[in-house]
């Protein structure tokens, strides 16, 4: 890895964005919901671009738990893309998925956990999966690149076929962790 990749957003040349993306259209993922985050901002734009996907900005990532579901209920399939530190603002919105059996399939990119600098993001970065686990979610990992799209692919399927709430922790040694200069 490039020394200075560290300090970036996505590489614009990396695939899985797009790759996602792509995903979310095999699926026929109809609406996303998300608190703006530089992690998942390729994937954002190619869904604002969109007609065919609802894109629904939050206040906040528990906002998304409830659209998920309404969306299900309405007949259409949503995902949920949020960063790390609000999977924690979800905690108690997530029983709703087990008692409404829906699917919640979420894309979390990851912070506090390669070269963070924000000391703020370390204990939710370090709890983001036993948190997911300890409410039911089906938790996976992905911290190539490579492993993106099969692991988002599985995640979807996984959250459709079994009514539960799964997720993708997107590695931050994928994303780039954010310095803001702060070398």
């Amino acid at each position: 890895m490039d020394a200075d990749a560290i300090d970036k957003a996505p590489d614009a040349a990396a695939a899985w964005p797009d790759q996602i993306y792509g995903l979310l259209k095999k699926h026929d993922i109809r609406q996303v919901a998300l608190v703006p985050d530089a992690g998942h901002s390729r994937l954002i734009k190619r869904c604002l671009a969109d007609n065919e996907i609802q894109v629904t900005t939050l206040t906040t990532e528990e906002e998304g738990i409830a659209l998920l579901q309404g969306a299900w209920l309405g007949g259409q399939k949503a995902v949920l893309l949020m960063q790390s530190s609000g999977v924690g603002n979800c905690i108690n919105m997530l029983s709703l998925s087990h008692i409404h059996r829906c699917p919640m399939p979420m894309l979390v990119t990851m912070r506090g956990d390669f070269g963070e600098f924000n000391p703020a993001q370390i204990p939710m970065g370090n709890a983001t999966q036993a948190v997911l686990e300890a409410m039911g979610t089906l938790v996976k990992r992905a911290d190539t690149p490579e492993d993106i799209a099969p692991t988002v692919d599985a995640t979807i399927r996984l959250a459709f076929n079994t009514f539960r709430p799964t997720a993708t922790l997107i590695g931050q040694r994928v994303i780039g962790a954010k310095t803001f200069g702060k070398d």
